[in-house]
């Protein structure tokens, strides 16, 4: 079941979950409990409803509050850096950098401890966002570093060990409108994100809230953008995904 949080409930969170399903559906598979699955920039565990569908989850993120509330929820986290994780080498089978990597200074430093972590034959599902001419208040606020191209995130991975085995542009079809309000923005009015009911520490990203009915609208626009993503990757979109092979 795909909604389960209030973060679920936004599209553009839901669509996001959609297509790393489908991927980890293509080349992971059903879920196995003798998997070990490490969501890396877990924040309170938002996405561990998800990936425990694939083996056993543990979580790590450099933010001790947000860290709290993934505790109460009886996850298994640990307080760490991206790039210096505390975990033994080649002891995952799965590492997930969602949206993650963007926000870290030292990107090099994020792969190389991903690629150390997973067993050979482990699998990095990776999200970034695409395109640096979108850069809005959103990534300011978000304290993001950077955004990708697509090629330019599979040369990095592949210049770090990894076999790409397959990458794709998403939210493709709302990239139009997006890029086009993003543009037209620039300069004037940007509105201040506030994300509504969710609770401050348990919060991840930052995310323009979409009222109804145009959030349910944007929620069948993903439903159909993750069908397509199973058969054929799109050539531009306002984020990236990637997954990859050691």
């Amino acid at each position: 079941m795909l909604v389960e949080l209030e973060e679920d409930r936004h599209w553009w969170f839901a669509t996001r979950t959609r297509a790393i399903l489908a991927y980890l559906d293509m080349f992971l598979g059903p879920g196995d409990h003798r998997r070990r699955v490490l969501d890396v920039g877990c924040g309170a565990g938002n996405m561990a409803h998800h990936l425990r569908h694939y083996g056993r989850y543990i979580g790590v993120d450099i933010n001790p509050r947000p860290l709290r509330v993934a505790r109460e929820r009886g996850l298994t986290v640990h307080q760490g850096s991206a790039d210096a994780l505390p975990c033994a080498s080649e002891s995952f089978d799965l590492v997930a950098l969602l949206d993650t990597v963007e926000h870290v200074p030292n990107e090099a430093g994020v792969f190389s401890e991903a690629y150390r972590v997973l067993k050979p034959g482990g699998k990095l599902l990776v999200t970034v966002p695409a395109f640096m001419f979108l850069w809005s208040k959103n990534d300011i606020l978000n304290k993001h570093q950077r955004r990708y191209t697509r090629p330019e995130l599979v040369r990095k991975l592949q210049e770090h060990g990894f076999r790409v085995l397959r990458s794709s542009y998403n939210n493709f079809f709302i990239f139009p409108l997006a890029a086009a309000i993003i543009l037209a923005r620039r300069g004037r009015f940007e509105p201040d994100l506030a994300s509504p009911h969710f609770d401050d520490e348990a919060y991840q990203v930052e995310m323009e809230p979409t009222p109804e009915p145009l959030n349910t609208l944007l929620h069948g626009v993903g439903r159909v953008e993750a069908a397509v993503l199973r058969r054929v990757p799109f050539p531009w979109g306002t984020g990236i995904i990637a997954i990859a092979e050691k």
